[in-house]
């Protein structure tokens, strides 16, 4: 990062408030300006990163996202809006940004990351933030940090509850692997599409990320290097635990074992992006064959594995409800010997529970294709989708 790039008389204006702080200056605003930052997810995370980001001044922004602007977004997604419904995200967040501050460049990339395009996506940033939500992509990310020698602002979220850190290996500090050598069993954590999130938690920790962006590029403050910091916004408290690196990880130890990119799908065992419902299983099935058979008295059950506060939104008559997370404890209340359709909200959790019922020697087992939001479009429009 350099600082040679002057600022107008226009943005000498717009970034006044800061040029009055000795720790920033007109020194460091010129080195906001001269700064790359890339953003990986333009979601809850990637929202106030994006915008904070943008309002500071820095000079380039990548965004890098594959998916469309949905109604279900806006209730934390707040770099999108209503009249950008169905728009790629990128171009809704980059739109945003620079109705924000038009003296930036923002690259807005439409593609998901993988490990073969992440090298020459993020060969033009100085630093890498985090804001997605699967496992593939984070590890993803953190090795390519690690490779590439930049810094990585990691940042994640689950309903209360969120974790800020930077792992920067060059600065002396440990890497994500150092935390989490091994991704948790695919369907431990469910994604917040899954697990749900309280709208402004991500809020809280896309600010703190952007707050470490800027404290790395101006060089000022205690940067969140070997810390990660946990926030719980129930009893809105906050709590740093020191992080060491492990000398024996695997990509930012001595003797590393990865010293280049690999398949972190494989190695997570859960796909970086939704699949699902593009994807048809043979054992899927389909719901308006299901109400058929429902409706002809075929003897099969329903298998509701979604969370209880679920069934206040929407219910299938005859279902059993067993949430996913327990599943595994409570296969003596399910008969082996009978037929079961799983249904969640969408089909990715039923798609666990399929398996842990066919790993427990269930044979007569099925997933409902596109879960009970399917079932409303296909078979009762009057049931409410989610």
């Amino acid at each position: 990062m350099n600082a040679t790039k002057s600022l107008s008389q226009e943005e000498v204006l717009r970034y006044s408030r800061h040029l009055m702080i000795p720790e920033v200056g007109l020194a460091g605003q010129r080195k906001l300006k001269s700064a790359s930052v890339l953003i990986v997810g333009t979601g809850g995370l990637g929202s106030p990163v994006a915008l904070y980001l943008a309002a500071a001044g820095v000079g380039r922004i990548g965004l890098v996202d594959y998916d469309r602007v949905d109604s279900s977004n806006l209730q934390r997604q707040v770099i999108h809006t209503t009249s950008r419904l169905d728009m790629l995200k990128v171009d809704s967040a980059r739109t945003q940004m620079l109705d924000l501050n038009p003296y930036i460049q923002v690259d807005a990339i439409n593609d998901i990351l993988t490990s073969q395009n992440a090298g020459e996506i993020a060969a033009p940033y100085d630093i890498l933030v985090d804001g997605t939500d699967n496992f593939p992509t984070r590890y993803l990310l953190n090795d390519l940090a690690v490779i590439s020698r930049k810094p990585y602002i990691y940042g994640s979220i689950f309903r209360f509850e969120g974790q800020v850190s930077v792992f920067d290996p060059a600065r002396g500090g440990p890497c994500y692997r150092c935390l989490f050598p091994e991704p948790p069993p695919p369907g431990m954590v469910p994604s917040c599409a899954e697990g749900g999130v309280f709208g402004v938690l991500p809020g809280t920790i896309g600010t703190l990320q952007a707050t470490e962006v800027i404290k790395l590029i101006l060089g000022i403050g205690e940067i969140l290097v070997g810390k990660l910091l946990l926030y719980d916004a129930l009893d809105t408290s906050f709590q740093t635990v020191k992080l060491r690196k492990n000398p024996a990880c695997k990509v930012c130890g001595p003797t590393p074992e990865i010293t280049h990119l690999i398949d972190y799908e494989a190695f997570c065992g859960v796909p970086a992006r939704d699949t699902h419902s593009g994807i048809n299983s043979p054992l899927d099935v389909d719901p308006k064959d299901t109400a058929g058979r429902l409706a002809d008295l075929v003897p099969v059950t329903l298998l509701d594995v979604r969370e209880a506060v679920e069934l206040q939104i929407s219910q299938l008559p005859g279902a059993i409800n067993i949430p996913l997370g327990q599943l595994s404890q409570r296969l003596s209340e399910l008969d082996p010997n009978r037929e079961y359709i799983i249904f969640c909200r969408t089909g990715v959790r039923s798609s666990q529970a399929l398996h842990v019922l066919l790993a427990a020697g269930f044979q007569h087992v099925h997933n409902l294709r596109g879960g009970i939001n399917a079932w409303s479009r296909q078979v009762d429009p009057d049931l409410l989708q989610y």
